[in-house]
């Protein structure tokens, strides 16, 4: 049996329908799956061993420039590759109008949550086969039940595995020291701790003997690193690194402590020990999954889990600074102290 995945994005999401996969193997001997993809993410499926072929999209720079798209000839061997294969099924598990519309280009039998089920409403009617897949419970359990309804087997009541212990990671050169990993970045301002918080976990790990690493993805976050770790010699700014290379130094490290974002899903899924804190999301829906993973909530403020990417709340004294949202006390009252105690308690 042959399987398209169609879930282009994000990181974290990619990572948590590996499990699915790995129960649809387990069920069904002898699947195979190819995975459409967003080409930022595009790594993430090939790190388990039945995904055999990636499709890869640029929606994001294709929709800056749609001209250029068509013209450099990129959309045209997108659908080309996208329709080289007729599958048994091509199954959506990201299930927003994007997603459904590659759905709906791919050859094969087209399935996906039903209207009420849909992170897109309407998206649904891309679908030839539509499943009721609860949207209240956890992100990795979600994807792991539209798998099983849509190849049609009962979803196992064993934890999630990723299937990446087979995977052959690169090997670190960053530092001789033993390391934790300190993922300081998110796409959302209000998913990120502060830096004091940072800094005192780095200055507790150097108590310890440990390095810190702080890895980045863009220049404004390489710069907010290179702040946090200013005058600690144990915390190292990374270079520029592949998501591959970033697992490969996750892998070998003591662990993690994370903002929201789709690193902690990574280092989760390796089994790292991995610490992540959560303000305007819901780790009971989206949270970082693994065996030794534990989630810190910012209690007690009346923007818990708002769900927002900026803060305007008027009663926080930081929000506005010329016309731009800063970070929330949400997660000010999260301390170095308490995410190194988390982190040991593991």
């Amino acid at each position: 049996m042959k399987v398209l995945i169609v879930k282009l994005s994000s990181m974290g999401d990619l990572v948590q329908t590996l499990p699915a996969v790995s129960d649809a193997v387990r069920a069904i001997p002898g699947i195979r799956f190819d995975w459409a993809v967003d080409e930022a993410f595009a790594e993430v499926p090939t790190w388990h061993p039945a995904v055999e072929r990636t499709i890869v999209s640029a929606h994001r720079r294709w929709k800056k420039s749609p001209k250029s798209a068509w013209k450099s000839g990129e959309l045209k061997a997108y659908w080309q590759e996208l329709r080289r294969t007729e599958y048994d099924l091509v199954l959506d598990a990201q299930t927003n109008f994007k997603s459904a519309s590659v759905t709906r280009m791919a050859r094969g039998l087209r399935a996906g949550p039903d209207a009420d089920s849909v992170r897109e409403r309407g998206a649904h009617w891309f679908y030839q086969r539509r499943f009721a897949v609860a949207q209240d419970i956890l992100a990795v359990d979600r994807w792991r039940d539209l798998f099983a309804a849509g190849l049609g087997y009962q979803r196992p009541s064993i934890a999630p595995e990723f299937g990446l212990a087979e995977q052959s990671w690169p090997a670190q050169t960053v530092t001789q020291n033993p390391y934790i990993v300190a993922v300081t970045n998110a796409s959302w301002p209000t998913k990120c701790l502060p830096n004091t918080s940072w800094q005192g976990l780095i200055d507790l790990a150097a108590a310890q003997g440990l390095d810190v690493l702080l890895p980045w993805g863009s220049p404004a976050e390489r710069e907010a690193a290179n702040a946090i770790a200013k005058g600690r010699d144990n915390a190292k700014v990374l270079e520029r690194m592949s998501l591959t290379q970033l697992a490969g130094l996750l892998h070998a490290s003591r662990g993690a402590v994370c903002n929201d974002t789709g690193l902690a899903h990574i280092a989760a899924a390796l089994g790292k020990p991995t610490v992540t804190a959560y303000g305007p999301t819901d780790p009971a829906l989206i949270g970082a999954t693994g065996p030794r993973s534990v989630h810190i909530v910012a209690p007690g403020y009346i923007c818990d889990m708002c769900g927002k990417r900026l803060c305007r709340h008027p009663d926080n004294s930081a929000t506005v600074n010329a016309g731009q949202a800063k970070r929330p006390r949400t997660l000010e009252v999260i301390s170095g102290e308490q995410l190194w105690q988390a982190f040991v308690n593991l």
